[in-house]
């Protein structure tokens, strides 16, 4: 790997080239990814891939006037002191919030390397066009902006902005309520149960880590198996699925934890609290992200927890 004060000339042009060939193509990357869900950012990313390939023609042209024309390949991993980049552009949905992060990422480190070079030559002409690029790399920020107010109408935001929301949604809430309501539920009946039937804490602490952990990789597999998202647009089937068995763990753990206090009494009325505790966040979320109105939302959690709660009394009683 060559440090950047090492480079010539010709290697310095060359680089700028390869760098602006890899801003166009990203570009090109974010607007092909969001074209779908969000087609007015989508055609703000165009405009900034045509800016870059202005970029790359006038250092073409500059650099066939100097050193002719064969352009010596030199990339950014050939080089020491740029940012590894996380391809962002390569996953599907592409998030909105992260693309735009990168973009402005990219314009700063581009600016950053054109100031620099544009000190380390000696050529009037390259050292003018560096600079000239390092002027409109300033800019792009202005430009975005300006791309953004032409091709984001309030109208277009507003329905970007509700797309992000679905899909946020669509891949994480649905599949982390799914998983904490399936945890916080469904444990209920074997730890109070086993609370009940022993009089032991440490017991049912036992039993409720079981029923947590096993219904967390089993609901995590059975989200992550259930469709691939390339239809439904629900994003990566193991990430819904890690987020699915991580909330149905943590759901299940949550009213199990109090059956470390040693004492029944207290543990039982700590753990009781707490299930109250998750039934009201499940209800929160149930109307925040679903739309479901909070009395309906409190009557369906709470006759599900009730009945399940009632259950493993009877069952830990008998």
């Amino acid at each position: 790997m060559r440090s950047f004060d090492s480079l010539t000339e010709r290697e310095i042009l060359a680089l700028a080239i390869s760098l602006e060939e890899d801003d166009e193509r990203i570009y090109s990357d974010f607007a092909d990814g969001l074209r779908d869900n969000y087609p007015s950012t989508a055609e703000m990313f165009e405009g900034m891939r045509a800016e870059e390939s202005t970029h790359r023609r006038r250092l073409i042209e500059l650099f066939r006037a100097r050193f002719g024309e064969h352009i010596p390949l030199l990339r950014r991993h050939d080089v020491k002191g740029f940012v590894q980049r996380r391809p962002v552009w390569l996953l599907r949905p592409l998030p909105l919030k992260l693309v735009r992060e990168q973009a402005a990422a990219m314009e700063l480190e581009t600016r950053r390397f054109y100031e620099t070079a544009a000190g380390r030559t000696q050529d009037a002409a390259i050292r003018q066009l560096l600079n000239d690029l390092a002027q409109d790399e300033r800019k792009h920020r202005e430009r975005a902006e300006e791309l953004e107010r032409d091709k984001l109408r309030p109208e277009a935001r507003e329905h970007e902005d509700e797309t992000s929301r679905r899909l946020f949604v669509l891949q994480v809430v649905q599949p982390g309520l799914a998983g904490l309501m399936d945890g916080s539920v469904s444990t209920l009946a074997p730890v109070f149960a086993a609370a009940l039937a022993t009089q032991k804490p440490w017991d049912a602490f036992l039993v409720g880590m079981a029923a947590s952990l096993g219904a967390g990789i089993s609901m995590g597999f059975a989200e992550a198996l259930s469709d691939d998202g390339s239809l439904t647009g629900r994003g990566h089937p193991w990430l819904r699925g890690l987020i699915c068995g991580l909330m149905t763990t943590l759901g299940g753990i949550g009213h199990t934890l109090p059956f470390l206090v040693p004492d029944f009494r207290a543990a039982m009325t700590a753990a009781i609290a707490v299930v109250v505790a998750e039934l009201g966040v499940i209800t929160w979320i149930r109307n925040r992200y679903m739309d479901t109105p909070i009395f309906s939302a409190a009557v369906q959690v709470g006759l599900g927890g009730a009945l399940v709660f009632v259950t493993g009394i009877l069952i830990g009683g008998a």
